[in-house]
């Protein structure tokens, strides 16, 4: 098993890893739209925050050895249903042909204030 704490400039703030790796699986953990150079929290539209989000995943999956078109599964945390069209239309256009197992959970408040939160599961 092999945890990865840190991708470019992003790194874990917590006790957890960006993601592990096990058996060339990657479990990435939940992201936000934090900036990958300046660790800025880059708070905006729902569509920007599920942007930097994916792409932030898409970092951290790169650093593994993996690419997002080897996303297995999905998991989006939003705060509010009312958002799914927009944060579909998001990943539609990042994910383009690729689709990538998903579920969409509605929530309460993010932590820090986001507006989404995602993680995800792909292979090496």
């Amino acid at each position: 098993m092999i945890s990865i704490v840190e991708a470019g400039n992003l790194k874990s703030n917590g006790h957890y890893a960006l993601a592990t790796v096990h058996n060339d699986t990657v479990y990435v953990s939940g992201q936000f739209a934090i900036d990958p150079v300046t660790r800025e929290k880059k708070f905006g539209t729902i569509e920007q925050e599920t942007l930097q989000s994916l792409k932030n995943v898409e970092l951290i999956l790169e650093a593994a050895g993996s690419k997002k078109e080897h996303i297995l599964r999905m998991t989006l945390y939003i705060p509010d249903v009312s958002l799914w069209d927009k944060v579909d239309a998001v990943y539609r256009e990042f994910f383009g042909e690729h689709k990538p197992a998903r579920t969409v959970v509605p929530t309460n408040e993010l932590h820090f204030g986001f507006k989404i939160e995602i993680d995800a599961i792909a292979y090496i």
